[in-house]
This record gives structure tokens, C-alpha cells and sequence, in this order.
């Protein structure tokens, strides 16, 4: 799924593209997933949407928003764009169809969120909301004594895993863009919070900002695709890609272990567990 990166890249060619489109249809839920989430009936997704036009979007933690009019859309999905004439895909949760021609698609891959309210309307999704109010780790206002603020949050017995991407503690960070990050800082996924040394936790934070600010830069990672359909820019050095090869740095090979609900990649000779 989509995390901070992508969220970023795909809100910036939404911008780029889709801006002054007006919605001829929407179709939600066409394909039904059982971990894709609507908020009330996506039925009623056409009556919102037809008509309307797409003003803007922005990213937010692991969500991309779109406005049109006085309608937010809120997804969490892979997204991809189709010029007119282009055939569409068989499957998606969510097809945008504009008068010109195009449409946009969104997709659930493992999980995700596809809502549809009126501008100011409670979503009551509680990642949602975090992901709103807490500092974005792009923005100036994640800064040292930020990170710092989380670390004193009784958050020192967790994992590095854990402690970066569960709860929302650090908006958009999940599994996927943790496992550089770790590795730039070369802490394994399993190290205690509590066991890191002070030069440790800078080196970690320091990790946090100039990996993800990498990644949106130049794309997104390139175990992701972007709004046309390309993978990201930004090569992941421990994912599905890289597993069971030479790590760059010390040629100890890359591994993957199943950990706390999800998969962990590491380097055994720079992340000591």
C-alpha cells in the first residue's frame, strides 16, 4: 500500500493533471475487497461525486485528498490515471470517469480507505485523524525535540518497528520505508527503543527525515507506481527487490523475516540485532 512518499508524489501529479476535471461518474465498490473501507454506502458515491469538479489535492500520512467542490475523497489505494481512449482495468474500488474522456482509478492492494464527505464532515477514522493533527516528518515542525517528545511517550520498551510505524506516531511511516531508514541508521527492526545509545536515536532521527525526503523526491520507491503506472524513482536497498542479494555497504546477504504482522528485511552485518 501506499505510504507518505507516494502519497506525496501521487498528490503532486493529481495537481499537475486532474485539476479543472469535472466528474461525469463515480463507481465505488465495484469489485469488492474485503479489507477496502467506504465511508457509508458506496452506492451513494455517484450522487456525491457527478458533477462535481477536482479543485486540489494534498497528501496526508498514508492518504492521498482529493477535493472536488465541497467533497473530500480520501483514499488510501494505489491510484492510476488513463487517458482517453486508454482501456480501463477490470477490477478497482473506485473509478473516476471525467467528461473529457479520462479516469481515474484507485485499487486496494492489501488494505485501505476510500472515502467519500462533505468538506468538514467527521471521518472517524482514527489513523485519519492522527495522521492529520501530528507534524508531518517532511515539514520543519518534526524536528529533534519532536522526536524526542515521542521517545519520552513511554514508547521506549517497543521495537524499532514498533516504535516507527504502529499507532501513527509518525504520520505516513509504515512497514515498507521503514526498513531503509533502519538501515541507514543501522538499527535492526527488532532492537529495543531502550537499548539505543544517544548517538544512536540521532543517527535514527536524522534517518527518518533524509530518507523520506529522498523517496518523495525522486518519486517514490520503486517497489511502488506512480499516477501514469511507473514504478518510483528512489531504489529500495532492503525490500522484495533486493531480498537474498548483497547488502551495498558490507556484501552480507539481505534477509526477511516475518515480525510483528508483517515482513522485516535487514542486513545481519550492519543491523545487529
Amino acid at each position: 500500500m501506499i505510504e507518505l512518499p507516494e502519497a506525496v508524489v501521487l498528490a503532486r501529479q493529481i495537481n499537475q493533471i486532474l485539476v479543472g476535471k469535472h466528474i461525469k461518474k463515480a463507481l465505488a465498490n465495484h469489485s469488492p475487497h474485503k479489507f477496502a473501507w467506504y465511508s457509508g454506502d458506496p452506492a451513494h458515491y455517484n450522487a456525491l461525486l457527478a458533477g462535481k469538479t477536482i479543485r486540489s489535492a494534498l497528501a496526508t500520512a498514508n492518504e492521498v485528498v482529493l477535493q472536488a467542490d465541497e467533497i473530500e475523497l480520501i483514499l488510501s489505494a494505489s491510484l492510476r490515471y488513463y487517458p482517453a481512449g486508454e482501456r480501463l482495468p477490470a477490477r478497482h474500488q473506485l473509478l473516476l470517469e471525467f467528461d473529457d474522456g479520462t479516469a481515474l482509478t484507485a485499487t486496494i492492494q492489501m488494505w485501505g480507505c476510500l472515502f467519500c464527505v462533505r468538506e468538514g464532515e467527521p471521518v472517524g477514522f482514527e489513523d485519519y485523524r492522527l495522521g492529520r493533527e501530528r507534524p508531518s516528518p517532511l515539514t520543519a515542525a518534526f524536528n529533534r525535540a519532536y522526536f524526542n517528545s515521542l521517545l519520552a511517550e513511554n514508547n521506549n520498551k517497543l521495537s524499532a518497528k514498533a516504535f516507527l510505524a504502529t499507532e501513527q506516531r509518525i504520520p505516513g511511516l509504515g512497514n515498507g520505508v521503514l526498513q531503509d531508514i533502519l538501515w541507514v541508521a543501522q538499527i535492526h527492526p527488532k532492537r529495543r527503543m531502550d537499548s539505543l545509545q544517544e548517538k544512536e536515536r540521532e543517527h535514527l532521527f536524522g534517518a527518518v527525515k533524509s530518507v523520506l525526503h529522498e523517496m518523495a523526491d525522486l518519486g517514490g520507491r520503486d517497489t511502488e507506481r506512480d499516477l501514469f503506472g511507473c514504478p518510483g524513482g528512489y531504489k529500495t536497498i532492503l525490500s522484495k527487490n533486493t531480498v537474498n542479494t548483497p547488502c551495498p555497504v558490507c556484501d552480507t546477504i539481505i534477509k526477511k523475516e516475518a515480525y510483528l504482522g508483517g515482513s522485516i528485511y535487514y542486513c545481519p552485518g550492519c543491523q545487529k540485532e
